[in-house]
């Protein structure tokens, strides 16, 4: 993982985190059939970082520029606080999830991987770019994880966050108890 020097002072605030979905969430890949969308490949490792985060006291966010019930479903499973979909300009979502959430930039954190992400990823306290993210991304971001997007690149953020928050062995020792 590469990381800039104050990513840690900056994790250490985080109170949301919000993710992109399509090359973020997921490898990128959008798979049509002749009815539309027919699937899209999410990953379990980041399912079960967003689950460990809620326990931790984190709230997460979805920010995507394409609409996808698939996507909907997904955060309906994982209990993502809000969703904001077909957001090709994200600013305006991101807004309103800073106003619901009553949060400062310097409490929200983004994960993203594209040019689409670049409006938001510059305005929050804590931007992280997925392994394979694109270049710009990476130039500005706080935190890159060594993951590619759908393949654990979020869990990596998330673990991260904790364990600057100093909220990570407790999710250990809660796992140990089962």
């Amino acid at each position: 993982m590469q990381m800039t020097s104050s990513a840690i002072e900056r994790a250490k605030k985080i109170k949301l985190v919000i993710f992109d979905v399509d090359g973020t969430l997921t490898d990128g890949g959008i798979y049509y059939s002749a009815e539309g969308e027919l699937f899209k490949a999410f990953n379990c490792r980041d399912g079960l970082g967003i689950t460990i985060s809620h326990n931790a006291g984190l709230k997460t966010a979805i920010i995507t520029g394409r609409t996808s019930e698939i996507t909907l479903r997904r955060a309906r499973e994982l209990g993502i606080s809000a969703v904001k979909q077909g957001q090709m300009d994200k600013r305006d979502a991101y807004r309103e999830l800073k106003a619901e959430f009553n949060l400062t930039d310097e409490q929200i954190a983004y994960v993203g991987d594209d040019l689409i992400d670049l409006p938001v990823f510059v305005q929050v306290g804590f931007a992280a770019a997925v392994g394979n993210a694109d270049f710009e991304v990476k130039k500005r971001a706080h935190f890159i994880a060594e993951n590619f997007g759908g393949q654990g690149a979020c869990r990596e953020v998330l673990e991260f966050i904790l364990k600057v928050q100093d909220k990570w062995s407790e999710v250990i020792k809660n796992y140990e108890r089962k």
